[in-house]
């Protein structure tokens, strides 16, 4: 009896200690400017604790903030699956927009992601992040589209594509404004890849790449021998994409 009285303490405190942690860590995130964003501090850990505990998520780590501002529903979350030290900025939508029961996670952001400011990520199939992923601002990441076969009828009413999977391997970095969209099939960005801003991809993005521009294409690949970035030719001849 003691022993278990013992653990449960342990437990008890343990999670006590990382709720300090993350108090601590968004008081220190305020402002020496303007002592009132305290309150935008205090409302983004209310939101946290809350989702975390009443939430039905697949999965949600330790030490996970996601801002007051952000738009998961209650409705999606069985869907949504998040791991530990994961950062979600003001004005990100992560839309589920078949929720279902029982169904497999269809957005997930492993440990240390971090999510910048009005992202979009919509998943009706899949869409995994790997660990330390980093999106910056207005990124959109989608493995659908709204249906428009038939001109007859409005979009809106169309329904959506049947899509395909997004895969972003770790460690890699999209910039400001870049479009990840998978009409079909499977779209992978290779791990340590850099996507720049504005840029839209629509094929799948080797290791160790950066790519620019609408449609993307490699401008540069990371070459182990010299240490260096090196100049790359476009997509069509590195050969890859689906």
């Amino acid at each position: 009896m003691n022993k278990e009285m013992g653990m449960e303490r342990a437990v008890t405190s343990e999670a006590e200690g990382s709720a300090q942690l993350r108090f601590e860590r968004a008081v220190s995130a305020v402002s020496p400017e303007d002592p009132l964003s305290l309150f935008g501090a205090l409302l983004t850990k209310a939101k946290t604790i809350w989702m975390q505990r009443t939430y039905p998520f697949s999965g949600f780590g330790r030490g996970v903030s996601i801002h007051y501002s952000c738009d998961i529903r209650r409705s999606a979350a069985s869907r949504i699956r998040i791991g530990n030290s994961v950062y979600v900025a003001p004005g990100t939508w992560l839309n589920i927009p078949e929720p279902a029961v029982d169904a497999p996670a269809a957005i997930i952001i492993e440990n240390g992601c971090r999510i910048g400011r009005r992202c979009m990520i919509s998943a009706k199939n899949r869409v995994h992040l790997e660990p330390d992923v980093m999106l910056g601002p207005s990124v959109l990441i989608t493995d659908h589209s709204h249906e428009f076969s038939n001109p007859d009828i409005p979009i809106h009413a169309q329904g959506l594509t049947v899509g395909g999977t997004v895969l972003i391997e770790r460690n890699c970095w999209l910039g400001h404004g870049a479009a990840v969209i998978c009409s079909s099939g499977s779209l992978s960005v290779g791990r340590n890849s850099i996507i720049g801003a504005n840029s839209v991809v629509t094929r799948s993005v080797p290791p160790f790449s950066i790519v620019s521009g609408n449609p993307a294409k490699v401008i540069r690949r990371y070459d182990p021998g010299s240490g260096e970035w090196v100049k790359e030719g476009t997509f069509g001849d590195s050969g890859v994409g689906n």
